[in-house]
């Protein structure tokens, strides 16, 4: 399923019931207050919920994990405290698997490899930095990726996350020489108009925190002529 609400939003999902909802990001949506102020996504699907269900009072939605700003993408939030508990522990046993699209203009060195490094962040410039073994106040971090498509002098790849780092996939990449596209804070060359960087979160495969079922759901890539390119 998937529906565009009409509104000041646009707020597309991707999927619903009475105990979930999956939405798809926009490049510059925040996925929680911060001290810009700006209108989180977590309020914009509250929003939804109280208008489109009639609720009165405070709608509750719990956050189960989030974004970074310039990122596009599906997000999970859970509709009820017993999804959001079990959907919690199903990402800490990491029994979850999340895959990316990205861009980039460099080749990387392999045409599929898995990336073990070391990140530490740094809070004071929000951005993490990589090692080749551990340090003080560093968390390992581990993806896989591969190149699945060539666009003229882009390559994209295709990643699966085996831990989450804050900025991994940003991190790692620019690690090996292959900067995310619009990635100005982890050395790609230029911005993109709109502020975004070129990764995307493609698709999860979980099970239902309640019907036990098993969930695949795919994200649309966002209306830009290159993510359009890798879809067709």
């Amino acid at each position: 399923m998937s529906k565009t609400i009409s509104n000041s939003s646009n707020l597309q999902i991707l999927y619903e019931d009475n105990h979930m909802i999956v939405v798809n990001k926009r490049a510059g949506d925040i996925v929680q207050g911060d001290k810009t102020g700006d209108m989180p996504l977590n309020d914009i699907v509250k929003a939804y919920i109280k208008k489109e269900y009639h609720k009165p009072g405070n709608v509750y939605l719990g956050t189960v994990h989030r974004l970074d700003r310039p990122t596009t993408g599906l997000v999970i939030f859970a509709k009820t405290s017993k999804a959001l508990t079990r959907l919690n522990k199903l990402f800490a046993q990491k029994d979850v698997a999340k895959t990316y699209w990205a861009l980039v203009k460099n080749p990387p060195p392999k045409g599929e490899d898995r990336l073990v490094h070391w990140l530490k962040k740094n809070p004071k410039n929000n951005k993490s930095y990589t090692y080749p073994q551990e340090i003080t106040g560093s968390k390992k971090a581990i993806l896989s990726y591969k190149v699945i498509r060539t666009l003229g002098n882009y390559y994209l790849l295709e990643i699966n996350l085996e831990t989450g780092r804050h900025h991994q996939i940003r991190c790692q990449l620019a690690a090996i020489g292959c900067p995310i596209k619009g990635d100005l804070k982890y050395g790609f060359d230029r911005s993109n108009t709109d502020a975004s960087i070129h990764l995307h979160a493609r698709s999860i495969r979980l099970e239902h925190p309640v019907q036990k079922e098993e969930l695949f759901i795919t994200s649309p890539v966002p209306k830009d002529p290159l993510w359009e390119a890798c879809s067709e």
